[in-house]
């Protein structure tokens, strides 16, 4: 049963949570449903493991009480932070794999869509290291370098052609189709170029590509609804960038990472991500700063300091007004993005109002070259603000749009939207308009087969 002196690091992080030993179990036991590997811990248990120093007997189920904590707690712990030991797999430890190896491993993940709310690898972990600028910096794993291979510059803009591509297809039908063909290219192109000899100029551009190739990836992960599996992909990308020496591309995918706790409602650690991507980000354009500060914005007002939030929000503003030129080295953070923006801090702020209007104008501002998946997302949000200001025929109109192109998008992040649409309308079945709009989503969603 282990030792018998009580597990103080542990009990200090109940304690901080607020919760009993109750608690804990039922915490715990959730985290393993969704990983698909039930538990059915009691309170003795939790007892056992905080007042006797009992350590569960796998590093599964250690990780699931590590989870369960750093969800309760809002940050990211590990095994030693709860005093249980470091798993021998640690994202600490390096090991004899080297970097290539790794972005193959990856690849060959494959992702169940008809159970992606409990496969484990879709599952993102509040327990994730992510290593700092100065951990990754110049560094990189031993390369097993292929001497009859050589590339040039032609190669690493073939790649970077080949992720612009990737992205457009993302957008237009979704991550669930561009995540895997994105995957692929990974393997089975980007892997051999990183292994094949350059010169020094050259390999750094190509581990800067293969980087922003990770976590272009990662994003399509995320819309995928694979959340841990884009993770991954993320972290692997921060590696990448650090061997590259490209602080910029770390910077540029750490607010990514922001971007995903945010969708997961995850406020503490979006606002933590995201000043840490801005704080450290090497250049400060008008561009990077509304680029960064948006997302800051949000993240604060997910964490619920509006203060922080409404400063950040216009910061952003400030900066667009001193753009020249649209666009950016890495996005599009324009007007219509500030809408956005500002219609997600209104929203997390509680003015619903507010940000229905916001959304209007972002939906006034968007231009052509805009996802076409962002406007599927956006709408269905705006449809649900509306109908919690009780405008229903507007949100009925609004969801039937959606639907409209609903078809043709292959989007965890949009099935999400249209799940909703069920679960809003439900109260509102004396109404024709909210049934037939709400039996339109179920037969769409039937015919998905999500």
């Amino acid at each position: 049963m282990g030792n018998r002196t009580p597990n103080e690091k542990l009990q200090r992080l109940v304690r901080q949570a607020e919760w009993t030993y109750e608690q804990l179990a039922r915490k715990v036991n959730q985290v393993a449903t969704e990983r698909g590997t039930k538990r059915s811990y009691s309170s003795q248990a939790a007892w056992l493991w905080v007042k006797k120093g009992v350590v569960p007997r796998d590093q599964a189920s250690r990780s699931l009480v590590v989870e369960a904590l750093a969800r309760g707690l809002g940050r990211s712990l590990t095994c030693a932070d709860a005093g249980f030991p470091e798993p021998e797999d640690s994202s600490h430890a390096r090991t004899g794999t080297d970097v290539v190896d790794e972005l193959i491993d990856l690849g060959r993940v494959q992702v169940d869509a008809s159970r992606r709310a409990v496969v484990g690898v879709g599952l993102a972990s509040m327990t994730l290291t992510i290593p700092g600028w100065p951990d990754v910096a110049g560094r990189a794993h031993a390369v097993q370098v292929n001497p009859h291979a050589r590339i040039g510059q032609a190669e690493v803009d073939s790649v970077g052609a080949m992720v612009d591509r990737l992205k457009v297809i993302d957008g237009e039908v979704g991550g669930q189709y561009a995540r895997p063909m994105a995957s692929a290219f990974l393997t089975n192109t980007v892997a051999p170029y990183l292994r094949a000899t350059a010169t020094e100029p050259v390999r750094k551009a190509m581990l800067t590509a293969a980087s922003m190739a990770c976590y272009f990836t990662g994003w399509m992960a995320m819309d995928e609804g694979a959340h841990g599996l884009a993770q991954r992909y993320y972290v692997k990308g921060l590696e990448l960038a650090g061997a590259a020496d490209d602080h910029m591309a770390y910077c540029h995918i750490l607010r990514g990472i922001s971007v995903q706790a945010a969708n997961l409602g995850h406020g503490a650690v979006a606002a933590r991500y995201a000043n840490a991507a801005a704080d450290t980000a090497p250049i400060s354009t008008p561009y990077m700063r509304a680029f960064m500060a948006g997302q800051q914005a949000h993240g604060h007002a997910l964490a619920g300091s509006k203060g922080s939030a409404m400063e950040c929000l216009h910061e952003t503003e400030r900066a667009l007004d001193k753009l020249t030129s649209p666009g950016g080295a890495h996005g599009g953070f324009n007007y219509s993005t500030l809408a956005y923006a500002t219609a997600q801090v209104r929203h997390e702020l509680g003015d619903t109002k507010g940000s229905v209007e916001s959304l209007h104008e972002h939906f006034k501002l968007r231009g052509p070259g805009e996802s076409h998946r962002s406007g599927l997302i956006f709408g269905g949000l705006l449809a649900e603000r509306q109908l919690a200001i009780g405008h229903l025929d507007a949100a009925c109109a609004t969801w039937n749009r959606v639907l409209d192109d609903y078809p043709a998008m292959h989007s965890g992040r949009v099935d999400e939207r249209v799940r909703s649409v069920v679960k809003c309308l439900a109260p509102y079945q004396a109404n024709n308009t909210a049934r037939h709009t709400r039996d339109r989503a179920r037969v769409l969603l039937g015919q998905r087969g999500v």
